[in-house]
């Protein structure tokens, strides 16, 4: 379906050691166990004692720094190692946190093995110096959502991901919590109505999803599907509202003044969507105010949306 302008035509989460990383694989899995095994064929080692790879690479670089110069290593060159050595493993952390916190969200059906190498390495390329608890689940949930379904997220996503601080996730997460019916579009038909600014969601907050490439924002004109047929049923939070719009076909649906971007659709899967009080009616009302007849009565199910 098109959009335009208003003119335009089951893992168990392992233990890990505090002291050294470690994670019995017997304990999970297939699916967990093969994504531990490809994560580490890419970025060399996971859940393994890195402090004992990264102690020995420092201390052979210190070797070789004293036989080519024929002197003792200095103290400057000393410290120079050693913060190598606090940062490579502050960047290991990083990645089995979050290697771990994908494991419980790992499907029966995962296959990720059918995950290219290179998408591998690129994204822990990205995600090795998220430290902050928060960015690193929602790094977690890209790498199941990937196992689960190899090529579900881009690596133009994973690189804009690469690229996004606490505040972008927050604003993009509060959008996402108007999507009522959990399929990445969001609908903000008046952006000053009160049941999006008590949300946190601003004209501000709109615009700079729009600039950093999220969503886009079309304040004048509303942005519209089209060649929607007569009749058409809207999720709305797990209710079914049927709708009878105009025509017999060719109608035109107002989704109001934003549509998310493609890597916006992707990153919206990760958004799980929870009710946002009074949006429901707040809809029911605009609605109506198009001249669109809604039914009142309510149908649970899972019927497709429009």
């Amino acid at each position: 379906m098109g959009i335009r302008h208003a003119k335009i035509k089951s893992a168990s989460l392992a233990t890990l050691s505090a002291s050294n990383s470690l994670i019995n694989l017997g304990d999970l899995g297939k699916p967990a166990t093969v994504l531990i095994e490809r994560v580490s064929d890419a970025v060399g080692g996971v859940f393994k004692p890195w402090q004992i790879i990264r102690v020995a690479e420092a201390q052979a670089q210190a070797d070789k720094i004293s036989a080519v110069s024929q002197i003792e290593v200095s103290e400057l060159q000393r410290r120079s190692i050693q913060r190598m050595l606090v940062e490579e493993a502050r960047k290991q952390q990083n990645i089995e946190d979050i290697t771990a916190g994908s494991l419980p969200l790992l499907m029966d059906s995962a296959d990720p093995a059918s995950i290219e190498s290179d998408w591998i390495s690129n994204f822990f390329e990205k995600c090795r110096l998220i430290s902050d608890e928060q960015m690193q689940n929602l790094w977690s949930r890209v790498l199941a959502g990937e196992a689960n379904a190899p090529g579900t997220y881009s690596k133009r996503t994973i690189n804009f991901l690469g690229g996004m601080d606490k505040h972008d996730a927050n604003v993009f997460a509060s959008l996402c919590q108007f999507s009522p019916s959990g399929n990445g579009m969001p609908l903000v038909y008046d952006i000053a109505a009160s049941v999006y600014t008590q949300a946190g969601i601003t004209y501000g907050d709109l615009q700079h999803l729009d600039d950093i490439g999220l969503a886009s924002l079309s304040v004048t004109p509303s942005l519209y599907l089209v060649d929607q047929p007569k009749k058409v049923g809207i999720i709305v939070y797990g209710n079914v509202y049927n709708i009878d719009l105009p025509q017999e076909e060719g109608n035109e649906f107002c989704i109001g003044h934003v549509v998310l971007s493609r890597i916006g659709k992707e990153l919206a899967r990760l958004c799980p969507t929870s009710p946002v009080a009074g949006f429901e009616e707040y809809l029911l009302a605009e609605w109506k105010k198009r001249g669109y007849q809604v039914s009142e009565d309510k149908i649970i199910g899972n019927k497709e949306d429009a």
